[in-house]
């Protein structure tokens, strides 16, 4: 149980759909923002490594990886989350082949237990990508599987956004999830004077409901941590 006289922390890895953003790229937001408002006061630290553009290859070659290994505690949280960059081909510089990811995903897992840290897996989140038929489409082909298997093989608790977010995205349909992600008409917001239809990253509101996923991972995997939740609505 963590000691309320010095915080635990819970670090996040992952991409854009995770990572804190920079004023000029307001109102997009990633959910990791949110997490640490769903703890008691003093009792855990979120420390959001995330960053937009990443793949588990670049979160290693750009040493943001190493950042957070030099950080860990016995008895720290890894939540890990990757899939948006190192799924599509087109991105080579930090798309990873499935065993190229596979295995980026096993040595942050053992690492941070070397560390004896606690890492968490979760699949990547869904895009808003639709069908004509009003369903949503999976972009991420075999990859959210890869997750899934790591986790069952190496027993590392798995926090399922995929299929979660594709459950909230659906029920909010095909026009009510465009304010669940970074739709913006011309002139309505000043770092997007254009416009925006952006299908990836997510408003405010998109990143809290992600956020309030994630708590409920958490919950469900009767984690030490979910004792440091705020109590739920």
């Amino acid at each position: 149980m963590p000691d309320l006289d010095k915080p635990s922390k819970i670090f996040l890895a992952g991409d854009s759909t995770m990572a804190a953003k920079l004023p000029e790229k307001r109102p997009e937001s990633g959910w990791g923002e949110f997490l640490q408002d769903q703890f008691m006061a003093g009792t855990m630290r979120v420390e959001n490594h995330a960053k937009n553009g990443q793949s588990t290859r670049t979160f290693i070659t750009e040493r943001l990886w190493q950042a957070i290994l030099d950080r860990l505690d016995p008895g720290d949280y890894v939540f890990i989350q990757f899939g948006h960059n190192d799924q599509p081909k087109e991105k080579q510089d930090r798309h990873t082949t499935p065993d190229e990811y596979r295995q980026n995903l096993v040595r942050f897992v053992h690492e941070a237990r070397e560390r004896h840290a606690l890492p968490v897996l979760l699949t990547p989140v869904m895009r808003r990508q639709f069908d004509e038929q009003g369903g949503l489409c999976d972009t991420h082909g075999e990859y959210p599987d890869i997750v899934r298997g790591i986790a069952d093989e190496n027993s590392v608790p798995l926090i399922d956004m995929h299929r979660s977010s594709q459950s909230v995205i659906q029920q909010y349909g095909v026009e009510g999830s465009k304010r669940l992600f970074l739709w913006l008409q011309p002139k309505e917001n000043i770092n997007y004077p254009a416009g925006l239809e952006d299908n990836t990253h997510f408003s405010p509101l998109g990143a809290q409901l992600m956020a309030s996923l994630a708590v409920q991972g958490i919950r469900a995997l009767q984690l030490d941590l979910a004792n440091y939740l705020k109590p739920s609505d």
